[in-house]
């Protein structure tokens, strides 16, 4: 049961990516008190990564204290394979970690409580919560970066499966396709990606491009090779999508990323396509996420919320030095 909302109180979240971090100080109604931005030093080693976590999370502490607001818990969420109910991030390709227990060595480095989570799957809570899906149940969030990821929500919980489930951009959605990274061919992450779309375009023109925000600009102007990348893509995500909505039946399907707030290039042709695939099936709304960039920074403050009132965590924020 939640607690009453006190005023000198807050939580840490902090979203850790590949290639930034995005922290805040957040109170009980999910209100941002202030945000800090860093860049995420991968290519430094996964050890500086740690260190530049840890550094934020004191930083936030320190601004926390000097506000007179005290620190419930600190949520931090990271991309990979996450175990939540270990605290250990499992793998993490782009941050160099493998196996890590994150929560406990940020906790003994910073005197701060903290809680553990996946990017995505914050995300995807963050849009059920306060977002394009407030009120649903049963819900999935797709997350369309230079990879494929999904929070699947069913009746109000998150499904983690150890840190294995929604792991939707490895569903095989063209068997004799290129390879993927993960060792299998034909994941859906191979041609509906960003990083997928941008490599399929230029693999057909030999011309480069540096993102699929750059091949959707083409395809606003009637450039062919752009609407074959683009078709294809749509056709695998609207196959995968299908086989979630037949799995999963969720209420609504949120798509997050820039892809999804291309001005109707992308969800109107997909909805098109679920709809000529979906039968008896539970249809689902489909929209573009609400909360942006955001969503996995507001969703690590709810995790953190959340463990406070699961566990009563009373912590001060702790010296900044």
């Amino acid at each position: 049961m939640a607690e009453h909302a006190r005023p000198d109180e807050c939580v840490i979240a902090l979203d850790v990516g590949g290639t930034g971090m995005k922290g805040a100080l957040v109170d009980r109604r999910s209100g941002v008190l202030l945000t800090e931005r860093r860049r995420t030093p991968r290519a430094a080693g996964p050890e500086a990564v740690v260190d530049a976590v840890t550094a934020a999370l004191r930083s936030l502490a320190g601004q926390a204290a000097d506000l007179g607001l005290t620190v419930r818990q600190a949520g931090v969420v990271v991309p990979g394979i996450v175990d939540a109910e270990r605290a250990v991030a499992v793998y993490a390709a782009n941050l160099g970690w493998r196996d890590l227990p994150l929560a406990a060595l940020l906790e003994e480095r910073t005197g701060l409580p903290v809680t553990l989570g996946h990017d995505v799957r914050a995300g995807g809570l963050a849009e059920v919560r306060l977002g394009a899906a407030r009120g649903a149940r049963d819900a999935l969030f797709v997350a369309i970066g230079t990879g494929i990821s999904a929070a699947i929500v069913h009746d109000g919980r998150l499904l983690t499966a150890g840190g294995y489930a929604g792991e939707l951009g490895h569903l095989v959605v063209e068997p004799d396709g290129r390879p993927c990274p993960c060792g299998a061919r034909g994941c859906l992450e191979t041609i509906a990606s960003a990083a997928g779309i941008a490599a399929a375009y230029s693999a057909r023109t030999g011309r480069p491009v540096h993102g699929a925000a750059e091949v959707a600009a083409l395809l606003a102007e009637g450039d062919e090779a752009a609407l074959a990348v683009w078709q294809r893509a749509v056709h695998g995500l609207a196959t995968a999508l299908t086989t979630a909505v037949t799995l999963l039946a969720p209420e609504v399907v949120v798509l997050g990323g820039g892809l999804a707030e291309s001005d109707g290039l992308l969800l109107d042709p997909l909805r098109a396509g679920l709809d000529r695939r979906l039968t008896f099936h539970r249809r689902p709304r489909l929209v573009a996420a609400a909360l942006g960039d955001e969503a996995g920074c507001l969703g690590a403050g709810l995790h953190a919320w959340d463990t406070v009132d699961r566990l009563g965590t009373a912590l001060g924020a702790p010296d900044r030095h």
